[in-house]
C-alpha cells in the first residue's frame, strides 16, 4: 500500500512541490519501518548527512523516529534531536487504519550560535567517534531555520494532503492489478458490474469457475483483504461518487451503491473512510 502510494502521480507532484518551495525533505513512511526517513532525499540537512556515516548518531535518530511514531499516533506531532533539529510527523490513516506517516524535518526553530554548537559538538564527541569537527560546524550552521508559524502552517499542509493520500489509498486497493491472476481480474469486473445488488462469495466464485474456497484464499492473497472488505470498498467509493451530487440523499447513495440497510451503511462508512457519511458530505461541499 506505501508503495503504491509512494510511486503515484499525486504523491511524487506534492513532494517535488513541497520540496521546492519549503527547501525542506519530505518522505512517506510505513509504519514500523524505523530508518531513517530523509537519508538520500535531495533536501537532506547537511549536517544529518555527515551525522548519518555514524552508527551511534544512527542510534540516535532512529531512536527519535521511534518515539516520533508513537507520539504521532493521532495527530502531528514534532520532536527535536540532540543536535536541536526538528523533526515531524504526519499520520495518514486509511478509516480506523494507521498505515503511513508524511515526515520531513531536519530545520532549526532559531538562527544557530556559536555557543549552541559547541553544545552539540560536546555530544557528538561523547559519541566515541571521529568526525571532522569543521565540515561539521559548517554543515550545521547551513540548517534551514524555519519559524514557529511557518513549521505549523507546514504541518497543517501536510495534515490536508494525509487527507487526500488516505482517499487515494483507498481507490487503489480497489483498482485492477495487470498483474494479477486472470481469474482474480474478472472476479474484481464482476464486483464491479454488480455491487449494486446483493451478493455473496459464493456467487463471484461461481461467477469465475472456482470452488469457493479455493476463491477465498486467491483472493485474500492477491488483494491482501477478504471478499466481503474488498466489496465494502468498492461500495463506499461508489457512495462517494454519488454524492458529488448535492441533489443526491445520503440513504439514496447508500442503497444506489449496494448496501442494505444504513445502519450497516454508517458502520461500514466510517470504518473506511474514517467519518461519518453526513461529515464526509459537509467537508466536500466546503471544499467545492
Amino acid at each position: 500500500m506505501v508503495a503504491q502510494l509512494k510511486s503515484s502521480k499525486i504523491f511524487r507532484d506534492y513532494q517535488d512541490a513541497f520540496r521546492e518551495t519549503t527547501g525542506m525533505p519530505l518522505n512517506l513512511r510505513a509504519v514500523e519501518s524505523f530508518d531513517l526517513p530523509h537519508r538520500g532525499d535531495p533536501q537532506e540537512n547537511p549536517f544529518c548527512a555527515l551525522m548519518a556515516r555514524s552508527n551511534q548518531s544512527c542510534a540516535a535518530c532512529l531512536q527519535l523516529q521511534a518515539s516520533l511514531e508513537v507520539e504521532a499516533q493521532m495527530e502531528p506531532k514534532s520532536l527535536k534531536c540532540f543536535a536541536g533539529l526538528c523533526d515531524s510527523a504526519v499520520p495518514v490513516r486509511v478509516g480506523e487504519n494507521l498505515v503511513a506517516f508524511l515526515q520531513t524535518g531536519q530545520v532549526l526553530a532559531n538562527t544557530p550560535t556559536k555557543k549552541q554548537f559547541n553544545k552539540v559538538a560536546e555530544k557528538v564527541i561523547n559519541f566515541g567517534k571521529e568526525v571532522d569537527m569543521k565540515a561539521l560546524e559548517e554543515a550545521w550552521f547551513q540548517s534551514r531555520v524555519v519559524s514557529k508559524r511557518q513549521h505549523e502552517s507546514i504541518l497543517r499542509l501536510l495534515s490536508i494532503f494525509s487527507q487526500h493520500l488516505a482517499a487515494l489509498s483507498n481507490q487503489l486497493m480497489v483498482q485492477e492489478d495487470t498483474a494479477e491472476a486472470p481469474a482474480i481480474v474478472r472476479a474484481r469486473n464482476y464486483i464491479e458490474e454488480n455491487h449494486m445488488e446483493e451478493m455473496s462469495l459464493d456467487e463471484v466464485a461461481k461467477a469465475v469457475n472456482m470452488s469457493a474456497f479455493y476463491f477465498c484464499k486467491m483472493f485474500k492473497k492477491s488483494t491482501g483483504m477478504t471478499f466481503t472488505d474488498y466489496l465494502a470498498r468498492v461500495r463506499v467509493e461508489k457512495v462517494k461518487n454519488l454524492l458529488l451530487n448535492p441533489h443526491k440523499r445520503i440513504s439514496e447513495a447508500a442503497f444506489e451503491a449496494g448496501f442494505q440497510s444504513l445502519s450497516q451503511f454508517n458502520r461500514v462508512f466510517r470504518k473506511i473512510a474514517g467519518e461519518a457519511p453526513t461529515a464526509y458530505r459537509e467537508r466536500i461541499q466546503r471544499a467545492a
